[in-house]
Parts: C-alpha cells; structure tokens; sequence
C-alpha cells in the first residue's frame, strides 16, 4: 500500500491563503506597505485616503478584526437601529472583545441621526467620540451615519470632528465624499431586519409588468428637492406611467399648497403603494430632502428597477457595485428625457436589470447585517489589496461575501464561475472518511469501503480522518490499495474537522464518507459522474428533509423516504473543497462548537451552507435504501442512527442554523439523476452501471 504520512500537501495545488482571515497577515508582515509616519501625522481629514489616514500595521500585526466599545454608563442609549448595526458586527466572524486585537473600532456612541431636529439626536457626540480611550484622531475607527444636516437645507453636516474616521454614511454626496475611504450605505427604515431579510419578487415573470413607470410619494412644494419633484406631472399620463405625489404632510401644507395639490392628492389615495411597486417594470427614484430615498431599496426589493435622478449622490457600494446593470442612472436636468429612455429598452434587458435588482437586494441589502458585513469587506479589500475581490465577484452569484479571496483571488478555484468561465472540474476526487470506530479489520466496513473507493478511475487519493480516542492502528492492518492513503489524526478530535480544508486535499473534488458508509465502485463513479455537471452543489446519496411544523412554530427535520428532500448527507457525498475553506473560516465559532459539543449536525449544517451560496437544492443520485437499512442493522445498539436523542438534537440544529442564518437557506427538490436505462427492460451488458441494479 502506498503509505502517506500526515504532511502538508503540494502547496501549488491548494490556494495560497489558507489560514483563518485574522491570522494570515501574522505570516507576512510585510505584504502592505505603510503609510509614512510624517505623511499620516500631517494628513488632514478632507484629503483622508487609506494611505495617510489608517494604520495599516495593526492590521497587519492582528489581522483584520474588529472592536465594539462597551456603552459607557452615563451615555443614552443607542436607537434601535443603531443596536441591530452594533448586534450584526458582534455576531460576525470579525468580531473581537478585545480592543488589543482589534485592527478596527466601532464606537457604541450613535452616529446614525445626526438631524438636530430629530428625536434621536445624540447631544454631545462629539465630546464623547473624543474622549474614547483608543480615538487618536479617529484614525482606524469607522462611524456609520443615516441622517446629515437639518430643515431648511440638510447639508452634510454631521456636528463630528471626523479625524481621520472612516464614515459609512447614507445619502452621500460626491463633493463629501473621501473616494477609497468613505463607504456609501443605502438609506434603510427603522424596521429593517437586523438577520436574513425579506424576500424579493415572488417572479420576474411576465418580462413586461402593467405599468411602464411608477412613483408615489410626497411632493415638496418648496425648499431643497422639491424642484424635480414639482415637475413629475410631465411625465404621468394615467395609462402605462404613473407618477403620483401628494401635498398633504408637514403641519403647514395647506399655507404652501398650489392649484395642483386637490388634484394630486385625489388621485395620489386612489392607488395602493405596493400593488405599483408589484406591477412597474422600472420605478421612480427621485431626491428627497436628501439625495438618498427609502424608494430605493423598495425598488429593489420589488424587482422594479430603480431609475434615479439624485444628482451627486454616490450610490450605495458604488466602489464595488456596478449599478448599470441593475439600474437607471438619469440626470435631474434631464427630466422628460425620462420616458423616451426607458420606452427603448429591450425586454431581454429589462428582465436582466430586474434580474440584478433580486440579486443584489437578497446578496447586499435585504437585512442591516448583510449591510454592515460587505461594509466591513470592502474595508477589508482596501487593506489586503494584493487579495481582494474582482468585480465579478462582487457582481454575479453568489457575491462577493462568499466569495472569500483569501482562498483564492483567481476566479477558476470557485465552483460557481465554472460555468461563466467555460471550464470543467477535473476528472479526479479526494476521499476522505470520517473515522470514529476504532475497529480496521477484514470484516469491518472501512476496509470494504476503502477497496472500494480505491478501485474507482477517477480517485486520486483516500483521505481517512482519525477522530477516534484509540491510538491509530499500525500499518499492516489497513487494506493495500493503489492509490495513496494519508492518515490524519487531529488534535482536536472534533465533528467540524471534518471539514478543515487539509493541505493533503489536492483535487477539486471531495468524497466526504462516513466509517460505516456501503457503496460500490460503480455508485461512487456514476456520483462523480453527475457532481461533474454539478459541481456547484452536494451530489449524494442519502437524502433527508425539512418542513415548517405550524403546531410547534418550528422547522422539523424528517428522514422519512418522499419524493421530497432538501438534504443530502455528507456521510455519502460529493462536493467541491472550497466548502471546506467556507465552512472553517466563514462561518461563526458558536455554530462551531454547537455542532462539536454534540457531535452531531455537521452533515446539516454543511447543506445550510451550500444552498445559502447557490440557492439550489442539491442532488440525490439513483436510490438506494439499503443505505439506511445498513446504517440500522449495523450495531443497533451504539449506531447513532437509531439513538432518539440524536434525531431530537438533530431537530434543534435546524432552527438554530435558520436562525443565524436569518432565514431557511434549504431548497426543496424532487429531482433524482439515474443512470441511463436504469431498470430498463433491456440486457444488462448494454448498461454502463451494472452493479448498480445488483445491489
């Protein structure tokens, strides 16, 4: 048998960056060049770039973490908006309590409202911001901002002494805007989900909606925005292009109201709001007192594409987000132009722009989490800027917060480009079993399934995971195979080790197989087979399921044989080994150890995972019950299959995984892949897969 110890596999064949994200930089100190000293001591906040206004060295001493400063005890307390900003960044995987790790500062003093009118102003912000322990001017401290300035012209002023702080701010404008810097935020209401988020349209179907063109909303009689916004009747004609406001708000409406305001505010109650947003291929986005308008994520959300006319707004993640292809960039100036321009576009673009507008609303947008993370990723990218993400990335699924570069910044090592690049994954896999039986003897299932899996054409290497408490046993005692075998015993004897992404994993391939799993040569080929064209999801044999329990208010898990599933379980299952890297250093340590104190779940979690990325189910490959009959009747009394305790914790699993990932990510599918002339009537030596049909 060709015996391969436990070393580091050819670094050429796994991606460079293979270590968690806060601790690469601790291996290379020098991957980004500082700023000079005299440079950042004289830079001035108006001229701030990364260059001159951060310290990279902490970032590149620590990693890039991220400290929230505790509520100090005579401050007020935070909005509840400010509290859903501050929960999502001690939720995520960049989260540090301790500040002399940190390589970014968050202040729990809220920035958000800045209007000195509102009822959420913050009196004496700037003091407090001053005197935080770690301010230095601002610098690596990042304050995010909704609301600048106040009635009558709602400036850019914020009442702050900024430093050198990083501002992720909404409705921001070119002139205050610090490129490479500031961060643009979309303006979101109070009642934003703070995890998951709503979903978007129900169907982008039919291409053309009822309306052409909708806007409802109020118009200004006077004052900063109300020039577009009194000029909208040019363009409403009552058929295919509604443009609806009303002058009936503010307490002296009436003083200011024109011979239009009757008219408008007749018509404006006649329609519903949503019902508009439903059925309008493209939807108004004009200035409000502020550049920025709520109607822009209403838009998206609704698969309306947004057509905006905001002058000078920077639009939101305009440093990594290519609006053009999900939006209408119009010129205020430009008004009745409006009509004509959208009549001229063709079909297939609309449905491509409302195409863009549900992707970027359910990957961006839809919860202040998602908000705040690719906030936190775009500062990322700036300062590893030697590995940071491409537009493509960031613009086509699954997005750029699971596209992570530190696995790789070359598009053909992630699965989901395989098919946009043109290429196909290689013909050859890794097998790696999950040892947790002791036992390697001629009779046991290890040792069959290892001669099985040796003799597949397409395996390049057998992978075996020792998570037993028994010292592994000596060579002779494991089956002489062809290809090479490694041996891994880890320090942590853990269920997520499993899927550690191990250097001696060299093929895009992975075979994850439990110790007790049965399955012949030709089910692992015709698997392979299928994952080949797949390569994107899990393709697998064991299949399981999930449904809402309305009695219970919870998602139940099932492993009743439907036609119906939503899992595929990893004990019997092909996918590619950047889930590996996604599963270890994306998600959160308390999953983790959920999952590790039971020692159960990892199977669950994995298929959280992998739909959450492709928003697909996965796929079962031809059926085979005595899968789970042999899982039953070999060693009934300790096989975890028939314990009940693990089924009830393998309930709770579900809707602790659904509840951080805001949503239930699991995709339902009654699709199975059989071979061709599966159980046909025809002669068997006609058949590719013989042996399936023998089983």
């Amino acid at each position: 048998m060709p015996w391969v110890e436990a070393a580091p596999g050819d670094p050429h064949r796994w991606p460079l960056w293979t270590v968690p994200l806060g601790s690469y930089s601790e291996r290379d100190p020098v991957q980004q060049p500082l700023a000079p000293q005299r440079e950042q001591q004289h830079a001035r906040a108006g001229q701030c770039q990364m260059q001159n206004c951060f310290d990279f060295s902490l970032c590149q001493r620590r990693g890039f973490w991220v400290y929230v400063y505790p509520p100090a005890g005579d401050a007020p307390p935070p909005s509840s908006t400010y509290r859903k900003v501050l929960g999502a960044l001690q939720a995520s995987r960049f989260y540090t309590p301790d500040p002399g790790r940190a390589c970014l500062f968050v202040p729990t003093v809220d920035t958000l409202d800045r209007d000195r009118l509102s009822a959420e102003y913050v009196a004496g912000a700037r003091a407090r911001l001053q005197g935080l322990p770690l301010w230095h001017g601002g610098r690596n401290h990042l304050l995010f901002n909704l609301y600048s300035g106040s009635w009558p012209d709602y400036g850019d002023e914020l009442g702050l002494e900024l430093g050198h702080a990083m501002l992720a701010r909404a409705s921001l404008g070119t002139a205050a805007h610090r490129p490479g810097f500031d961060v643009s935020l979309p303006l979101f209401p109070r009642e934003h989900p703070e995890r998951g988020g709503t979903q978007g349209a129900a169907s982008l179907l039919p291409t053309a909606r009822r309306y052409l063109l909708v806007f409802k909303g109020k118009r200004y009689l006077t004052g900063i925005g109300s020039e577009t916004r009194n000029a909208l009747h040019h363009l409403h004609n009552g058929q295919d292009m509604l443009l609806l406001t009303t002058c009936r708000h503010g307490r002296d409406w009436e003083r200011h109201q024109d011979e239009r305001c009757p008219r408008d505010n007749a018509e404006y109650s006649r329609y519903d709001y949503q019902e508009l947003l439903h059925n309008s291929s493209f939807c108004l986005v004009p200035r409000g007192r502020r550049l920025g308008s709520f109607r822009f994520l209403e838009a998206l959300q609704a698969a309306c594409v947004p057509v905006l006319l905001s002058n000078g707004w920077e639009l939101p993640f305009s440093e990594v987000i290519d609006w053009k292809k999900a939006a209408i960039i119009g010129d205020e100036r430009l008004l009745l132009q409006i009509p004509s321009i959208i009549r001229s576009i063709s079909p297939d673009r609309v449905l491509a722009l409302r195409q863009q507008t549900q992707f970027l609303w359910d990957t961006y947008f839809s919860s202040v989490e998602k908000i705040v993370m690719t906030t936190l990723e775009i500062i990322q990218d700036r300062i590893y800027s030697h590995m940071s993400r491409n537009a493509l990335m960031w613009n086509v699924l699954p997005g750029g917060l699971f596209a992570l570069p530190q696995y790789s910044t070359h598009l053909a090592d992630f699965p989901f480009y395989y098919f946009a690049l043109g290429r196909n994954p290689a013909k050859e896999f890794t097998a790696v079993i999950h040892m947790v039986s002791p036992l390697v003897a001629q009779s046991q299932p290890i040792v069959k399934l290892i001669l099985a899996i040796a003799k597949s054409k397409f395996c390049a290497r057998i992978i075996v995971l020792w998570n037993c408490d028994k010292p592994v046993p000596p060579k002779n005692k494991w089956p002489s195979t062809a290809v090479p075998m490694t041996i891994i015993e880890g320090e942590r004897k853990t269920m997520s080790s499993r899927f550690f992404p191990y250097d001696a994993i060299q093929t895009e391939a992975v075979l994850s197989l439990d110790d007790d799993t049965v399955l012949s040569t030709n089910e692992v080929d015709f698997a392979f087979t299928v994952w080949c064209s797949f390569p994107e999801r899990i393709v697998g044999y064991p299949a399981r399921s999930h449904f809402w329990d309305p009695g219970k208010a919870w998602w139940a898990y099932t492993s009743k044989w439907t036609n119906d599933y939503s899992m595929v379980l990893t004990g019997a299952a092909f996918y590619h080994r950047y889930y590996h890297y996604l599963y270890t250093f994306y998600l959160p340590s308390s999953l983790h150890s959920m999952v590790d104190q039971m020692a159960n779940c990892e199977d669950i979690l994995m298929n959280f995972l992998v739909s959450a990325v492709t928003k697909l189910p996965p796929i079962k490959v031809t059926q085979k019950k005595q899968y789970k009959e042999t899982m039953m009747q070999q060693g009934s009394k300790t096989s975890r299959w028939a314990d009940p305790d693990h089924f009830a914790q393998r309930q709770a699993c579900m809707n602790s995984f659904a509840s951080w990932f805001g949503a239930m990510p699991l995709v339902h599918s009654q699709t199975r892949l059989d071979p061709v002339l599966f159980k046909d009537q025809v002669s068997i030596l006609r058949k590719k897969y013989r042996d399936i049909e023998r089983l």
